[in-house]
């Protein structure tokens, strides 16, 4: 089934980079993807990206934490997607490629 959450495009374009990055939690490890990595990978600009995060945060799809450096330009935000994002992000690809083969409906 498409998941409205994810399925807004920047939405959708955040947990497939931070999926293909292997920014994931599971029970076993956690991997996170920089805030400015993440920027760079989707195009978006510091508030849509923060938007969006926040979203996504508020649904469980993703957690993220900040790092604190010297000085507040030193600081770095660190984002993965948790267990309950990687299975709706997989879920909300494959209702994609139904619908894409013709089988969804």
């Amino acid at each position: 089934m498409i998941d409205p959450i994810i399925h807004p495009l920047p939405r959708l374009q955040i947990c497939a980079a931070l999926f293909h990055a292997g920014a994931v939690e599971t029970a076993t490890s956690r991997q996170e993807m920089r805030f400015s990595s993440l920027k760079t990978t989707t195009g978006l600009s510091d508030s849509a990206l923060s938007k969006q995060l926040t979203a996504l945060e508020e649904h469980g799809y993703i957690s993220r934490f900040r790092e604190y450096g010297s000085s507040r330009a030193k600081d770095t935000v660190w984002v993965m997607l948790t267990e309950h994002g990687v299975r709706a992000f997989k879920g909300h690809i494959q209702a994609l490629q139904e619908i894409a083969a013709g089988q969804g409906g």
